[in-house]
């Protein structure tokens, strides 16, 4: 398999406003993303020669795709965890072919996915994932992104700061940087920082989001 044309899709569960569970808070639809991708770093299980594809360049490419409905419950029947996070539930998959999705997941709108907070996120614990202020980014792309910030703090971290994080769940905080010179301060400082490919809405090479965490200052993510 060669991991260069594989991709990590991620589901998210959208439903229409007024419905019961409606639309999820936009943060905690990004922080579920992140958790969903950790799940399946920590534990392969039966998808670990997928993942070990997948990483194998270091090219971490993920989709994010939305669903509702009847939808949903077909993404749910395919193999895959779910991660459920406060309002969000996103369900991960294992690594597919770049242009071999199953039918289910290929038929899930990719674009425009949008979600808003309605409510100021409570306090952040480590690791935060630091968004980019100066960038524009849709839901769909920011939980890509910060899936992608996720899986460099975890190569990045060792056994026991592994250990440690699995014991508080894998939970994560997902904040945007109060200016462009904080989140610039915090790429300068040598945390793990997400540039991205360009392959959609923001110019190739662009610092998405840094990964901070007392343990992370200056280490190289590896897989």
């Amino acid at each position: 398999m060669n991991a260069e044309l594989y991709v990590l899709p991620l589901v998210v569960r959208i439903e229409r406003a007024g419905s019961d569970p409606g639309p999820p808070e936009r943060t905690d639809a990004l922080e579920a993303a992140a958790m969903a991708v950790l799940a399946l770093l920590d534990d392969p299980g039966e998808f670990a020669e997928e993942l070990r594809a997948w990483q194998s360049t270091g090219k971490i490419r993920k989709v994010v795709r939305r669903a509702r409905g009847a939808e949903w419950r077909r993404a749910v029947a395919l193999p895959g965890r779910t991660i459920e996070h406060r309002t969000a539930e996103v369900r991960v998959h294992p690594p597919v072919p770049l242009d071999d999705w199953p039918r289910d997941l290929a038929r899930l709108q990719v674009s425009g996915t949008e979600l808003t907070d309605t409510a100021a996120p409570g306090p952040a614990g480590p690791p935060v994932l630091w968004a980019n202020p100066a960038l524009e980014m849709s839901a769909g792309k920011a939980m890509a992104q910060a899936g992608h910030a996720a899986q460099l703090a975890w190569w990045a971290s060792d056994a026991g700061e592994r250990a440690a994080w699995r014991e508080r769940g894998l939970a994560v905080s997902v904040r945007t940087a109060a200016t462009r010179g904080d989140f610039e301060a915090m790429v300068a400082s040598g945390l793990p920082v997400v540039r991205d490919a360009g392959f959609t809405e923001i110019e190739p090479g662009s610092c998405t989001f840094v990964a901070d965490a007392p343990w992370l200052a200056g280490r190289v993510a590896r897989p």
